[in-house]
């Protein structure tokens, strides 16, 4: 919400609403949202926020995406907007540079896969010509082992 990203960033929740106002063509639908009436009645129902009758909100807050968020940064003028500003770009640097490790890993990981499927192909035709050796041969037709003696009768 409005008050929680002017906290965050060290501004008054009537100078963050001002900086949203003034610049419109920054924070499309997708990027900031306006809470309806039910949302409204919700929010004040778990004390997120105090009713308009204890002298609260008179309008109804802004809820903003990450993009919005984000975009609140670089239109602030505070130290706090600067800073989280950085750290959420040095964030998504650091995003890409993890997906672009995971992305050589996975690489890695098809190539010794293709490799393992070779091997296997190998081991089968292995496999395969020792298997005849060792099938049994019947008793009648099995070569005797050794030198051959011949009997005199």
């Amino acid at each position: 919400l409005d008050q929680d990203l002017a906290r965050l960033y060290g501004v008054s929740t009537m100078a963050l609403n001002q900086a949203v106002k003034r610049n419109p063509q920054r924070f499309p639908r997708r990027f900031c949202l306006s809470v309806d009436r039910e949302e409204l009645a919700i929010l004040i129902s778990q004390n997120v926020i105090s009713s308009s009758g204890w002298g609260g909100r008179r309008k109804p807050p802004l809820a903003f995406t990450e993009h919005g968020a984000l975009m609140v940064a670089a239109v602030l003028n505070s130290e706090r907007a600067v800073a989280m500003s950085i750290f959420v770009i040095d964030a998504f640097i650091r995003l890409r540079e993890e997906v672009a490790a995971n992305h050589l890993i996975l690489k890695r990981l098809a190539e010794i896969d293709q490799s393992l499927l070779v091997h296997d192909e190998a081991l089968r035709d292995i496999y395969q010509k020792l298997m005849p050796l060792f099938a049994e041969q019947p008793e009648g037709q099995r070569k005797k082992i050794g030198f051959g003696v011949e009997e005199k009768k």
